[in-house]
Parts: structure tokens; C-alpha cells; sequence
């Protein structure tokens, strides 16, 4: 294990997922997805804790976030990143996320309301992008804000079967593509929604 994948596990061992719920479930640290309102839901810790691993963060990146939810995996993010950019839909969960990762002490995050799918394009490029809800096809804006060199990791499929992909923008602008495991996330919602 690098030590930098050493680092991120930690860290996630030290979060208590049951600070990014309102309603102190029981079961929250079990390994699986919870309902957190509004049709959402925290996914499950394991997965939070591999797509963080897999986006391959340096201290210098400006991340992407589309859906930030519970803030669970902003905090993940934000630990080990110069830069996150986080965007939610639903307002409520914008403005929990936000009271609970300020309450943390974090402040390299911005927040958005608005609709993920167009990305954040004002802070453009980024170098890592991760989208946390599937889409039926890869958002072509999320593309043209990912840094030559940059990463996106999303999931992508119908509404009940997708694939987890990471993609790699070369430096000359190609995108490679790499199917990293099957996965079942709640749809993105807006353009690209499933």
C-alpha cells in the first residue's frame, strides 16, 4: 500500500459517518448505501473510500465534485486536495453538507446549487472530476472542464446497472477509458439523467 493510500485510509477510518446523516441511523457503519432524504442516499463506505483512492489525488489538484450530498466524500476530497469544487441540486442537502464540513474546519471547498451535470465551468480545468450519481452517457461539459492529464470517475449505465469509469485525458487531449467495477448509484439529475 503507498503511503499516500495509506494516508486516505486512515483518514476515512477517522470520519464518523454518522456526523454526515441528520437522523443518527444505527446501522450507519455498515458497509452499504443509506437513505439520507430527497431519493438520496451516503454510499457505501468502502466505495467512497476505493473512488477516493482511485482518482489518485495530489496535494496541488482542484477537484470537481458533482453531488455532494451528505459531504461524506467532500471531506475525503478536500483532506487531500488543494481546491474542491462541490455541486448539489437539492438545496437542503447543499445546505447541510455546507453547515457540517465548515462545523470541520475545512476551508478549501466551494459550494454550488445548480444542476451537475453542466459542471462548474467558471473554475475550469480541473484535475480530478468525480460524479457521485449515474448518468446514461458521459457529460461532454465535464469533459471539456477536466485539465489535460486529468481524471474523471463516474458512473454510467441505466438506472439500475452501471459501470464505475475512470477517464484519462491525455496530454494531447485523447480520453482513455477503463471500466473499474459494477456499481448502482441514484440517477444524476438533469440532462444526463438515466
Amino acid at each position: 500500500m503507498t503511503a499516500r493510500k495509506q494516508d486516505i485510509t486512515a483518514y476515512f477510518r477517522s470520519l464518523d459517518r454518522r456526523s454526515f446523516m441528520d437522523r443518527h441511523q444505527q446501522d450507519a457503519e455498515r458497509d452499504e448505501a443509506l437513505p439520507i432524504g430527497y431519493g438520496q442516499t451516503i454510499s457505501q463506505p468502502s466505495l467512497v473510500l476505493e473512488m477516493t483512492i482511485a482518482l489518485d489525488l495530489e496535494e496541488h489538484h482542484r477537484v470537481l465534485e458533482i453531488g455532494t450530498g451528505s459531504g461524506f466524500q467532500t471531506a475525503l476530497l478536500a483532506a487531500f486536495s488543494n481546491e474542491v469544487y462541490t455541486v448539489e441540486k437539492i438545496p437542503q442537502l447543499a445546505e447541510s453538507a455546507k453547515e457540517r464540513l465548515t462545523a470541520k474546519g475545512f476551508k478549501n471547498i466551494s459550494f454550488l446549487l445548480g444542476d451537475g451535470s453542466h459542471g462548474w465551468p467558471e473554475h475550469a480545468p480541473y484535475d480530478r472530476i468525480i460524479v457521485t450519481a449515474a448518468a446514461s452517457e458521459i457529460p461532454k461539459e465535464l469533459v471539456g472542464q477536466l485539465a489535460d492529464r486529468g481524471r474523471i470517475l463516474i458512473p454510467v449505465g441505466s438506472q439500475y446497472s452501471q459501470d464505475l469509469l475512470a477517464i484519462d485525458k491525455t496530454s494531447d487531449g485523447k480520453l482513455e477509458k477503463t471500466a473499474l467495477e459494477a456499481v448502482r448509484f441514484v440517477p444524476l439529475k438533469g440532462k444526463y439523467e438515466n
